[in-house]
């Protein structure tokens, strides 16, 4: 991986709420190819960050590329038109479809044909054969026909990290996925990023320390809206600086 050899930067990007400054001259480079993993505690300004990348919010200064390409003032749809793709922290999917139904959607959302918002082209079946494919990568293909409301919490992340891939995203942004899952979805999520990592680059929000140093090529701390490191996952465990501010001493051992 050439050190230039960057997908998304971020230059001096801020974004300011009345009084309250969320992100303060971030500056941050996800390289092609790595698992890039954002920390920090709560209130640090990690979804704010999170949310001026996909294009949700906009940056009041600074500038955003994506590749060489300026996406600063860009919308949500046309990054994601362009390969950058958000899984959200509260999950997003549609809820009376089922797992194949709510895929063959994002599918037939990329691909820009006509379809009814309520229900797939049922007789496309190059389509549903292209979205069952995403449903087994996630992990769902013996749940492929379940309504996703019906799905457990973890369930339905692996969806919506389908969702997402289905996009076919060049940048997957996942913020906080494993949030309120048990050890065995956990588990379920992680070999599924580590799958996913093996052709989309990852910038990972996450609270679960184990998860983020078992994927993790490099880890950024963000602490009261500034970017305080950016290093490989050993070098974070054992900073003072990052101990101080948010891992706590047991965390290096």
């Amino acid at each position: 991986m050439s050190t230039n050899d960057f997908l998304l930067k971020t230059v001096n990007i801020q974004k300011r709420f009345g009084g309250i400054v969320a992100t303060r001259n971030v500056s941050l480079e996800i390289m092609n190819g790595e698992v890039h993993a954002l920390i920090g505690p709560n209130g640090a300004g990690k979804t704010t960050l999170i949310a001026q990348l996909s294009g949700l919010l906009v940056p009041d200064s600074g500038q955003i590329f994506f590749g060489s390409r300026d996406i600063s003032r860009l919308s949500l749809s046309d990054r994601v038109k362009i390969g950058l793709a958000r899984s959200y922290q509260i999950t997003s999917i549609f809820r009376s479809f089922s797992v194949l139904n709510n895929i063959a959607l994002a599918v037939q959302a990329r691909k820009g044909s006509s379809y009814s918002f309520w229900e797939p082209v049922v007789s496309d079946s190059e389509l549903f054969e292209e979205a069952f494919a995403y449903v087994k990568e996630i992990g769902l293909a013996q749940r492929s026909e379940v309504i996703a409301g019906q799905l457990s919490h973890g369930e339905q992340r692996q969806l919506e990290v389908g969702l997402a891939l289905a996009t076919m995203p060049r940048l997957l942004l996942l913020d906080e996925p494993m949030a309120g899952m048990g050890p065995e979805e956990s588990e379920n999520l992680v070999t599924l990023i580590a799958k996913v990592r093996e052709r989309v680059t990852v910038l990972l929000v996450e609270h679960d320390m184990d998860a983020v140093f078992r994927l993790a090529d490099r880890v950024s701390v963000l602490v009261n809206g500034e970017l305080i490191a950016t290093e490989v996952p050993d070098l974070i465990r054992s900073s003072e600086e990052v101990k101080r501010a948010y891992l706590g001493n047991d965390t290096a051992t």
